[in-house]
């Protein structure tokens, strides 16, 4: 059905951008003109204005919406976009005023997706965020196509058009939910495996286009496909490495963030997001160059939060070559600690400064412990295992045990410190050999 169909590039568009100023909006104009380069639109006009509130029915209001079908007619574009989330009912009626597609940001970053995915994984991603996008707005395409009827032979509740596609949409997307959650299941592994050997992993995050791919291939000597546009990469890739002071780790390289990043993405990347989650170190790549920096570090790390992410972070102030100050440097606080490094991953600048940076990063100590866990204590004995720390385990008749664990010391505290619980609460002094 052409009536559902998305660009896939090189459509001439016609961007529209409006500043609202009650609710505060904040979406940025040459952002979103990045955004339409990345999925290869010909922008033929940018429509700007200022309103105190949305419309209900146009977003743009009659009179704007007007201006906007006269530039369609005129330039004969294909499509509109809006940098704004718009309801399904908006965006029916704008195609119904404007006599083409429209398609708001949240739609334009699903097509960008759909175009940089090339993993089995990453399609499968990016089809579960579509279809759950989809499923509101089929009512545009099928009012016309009522099936139910009535009379001899025909009698009952029958089904429309459009209930039996949006019960088909259901069962692909539970269909897509269940082969993505053998995916978190088969990294959950894999995470399990490298934590027992005592292996970390640093994943590198960061607003899109910030240069994580670049210095990806940088640190991991990979070929990762990196270019000068918003989300250039789209799947996740990981190497195994070896870093002097820290020995072998997996290096994980992951989509860009945005403003605003639409929740279906979240979603639907929460199998190949718990890689960050879970991670040793996150190396938060930064464009130092940017003027919206700060902004970007906003996004972020409100990206990190929605995910759960608790690993320390190291900031990578990337691009220091567009500076005026381009000296490589280490930030560290009070204690000493590396807080922040300034590089330049594209002319191999600093790589020994974060190299450095990580090492004292990632040097915590292990410990080997003997914890006592009476039965009251059985959700932390769970988690051990989960995280695959428990070498050997001895029950007791009182209903619980003692576990040998392998463990960082923060996680340790960490875990300890939901339970209520301090160390002396549960390790005890007791030789491996004597249990």
């Amino acid at each position: 059905m052409d009536y559902f169909e998305r660009p896939a590039g090189g459509e001439r568009a016609i961007l529209v951008h409006l500043e609202l100023k009650q609710h505060g909006q904040d979406e940025d104009l040459h952002e979103f003109e990045l955004l339409a380069a990345s999925a290869d639109v010909q922008v033929l006009s940018i429509v700007t204005g200022s309103r105190q509130r949305p419309d209900a029915r146009l977003y743009a209001g009659s009179g704007k919406v007007a201006e906007i079908a006269l530039l369609v007619a005129e330039l004969e574009a294909e499509v509109v976009l809006f940098n704004h989330a718009l309801s399904p009912a908006q965006e029916r009626n704008l195609e119904r005023e404007l006599k083409c597609r429209v398609l708001d940001r949240t739609g334009l970053i699903l097509d960008i997706f759909a175009q940089r995915a090339r993993t089995h994984e990453g399609k499968l991603q990016v089809e579960l965020a579509q279809l759950d996008h989809l499923s509101s707005r089929l009512v545009r395409g099928w009012t016309h196509l009522e099936r139910q009827k009535g009379g001899i032979g025909l009698r009952g509740p029958g089904e429309t058009q459009l209930e039996t596609d949006r019960r088909l949409l259901r069962i692909r997307i539970e269909n897509l939910k269940e082969r993505l959650e053998k995916v978190r299941q088969t990294r959950a592994q894999g995470r399990a495996a490298r934590q027992k050997a005592g292996m970390p992993t640093v994943s590198l995050v960061g607003y899109t286009n910030a240069g994580k791919s670049t210095l990806f291939n940088r640190l991991a000597g990979a070929d990762v496909y990196a270019d000068d546009r918003l989300f250039a990469t789209l799947d996740p890739t990981l190497r195994r490495l070896n870093l002097a002071g820290i020995g072998p780790m997996v290096l994980a390289d992951t989509v860009g963030f945005v403003r605003h990043l639409p929740h279906q993405l979240v979603d639907a990347f929460r199998a190949t997001l718990e890689e960050t989650a879970q991670a040793d170190l996150l190396l938060h790549v930064v464009d130092a160059a940017s003027a919206d920096r700060d902004i970007h570090l906003q996004a972020v790390q409100a990206v990190l939060q929605e995910v759960g992410a608790t690993a320390p972070v190291l900031l990578v102030y990337n691009k220091i070559d567009a500076l005026d100050e381009r000296a490589p440097r280490i930030d560290c606080d009070d204690q000493g600690r590396p807080q922040a490094v300034w590089i330049s991953a594209r002319d191999d600048v600093g790589m020994n400064e974060l190299l450095l940076a990580m090492q004292a990063c990632l040097a915590t100590p292990w410990e080997w412990l003997w914890l006592d866990l009476p039965p009251q204590l059985a959700r932390l004995r769970s988690r051990l295992y989960s995280l695959g720390v428990v070498e050997e385990e001895i029950s007791n008749d009182a209903g619980g045990c003692r576990v040998q664990v392998r463990i960082q010391t923060p996680d340790l505290a960490q875990w300890l410190a939901r339970e209520g619980l301090t160390r002396a609460d549960v390790v005890v002094d007791l030789d491996p050999a004597a249990a």
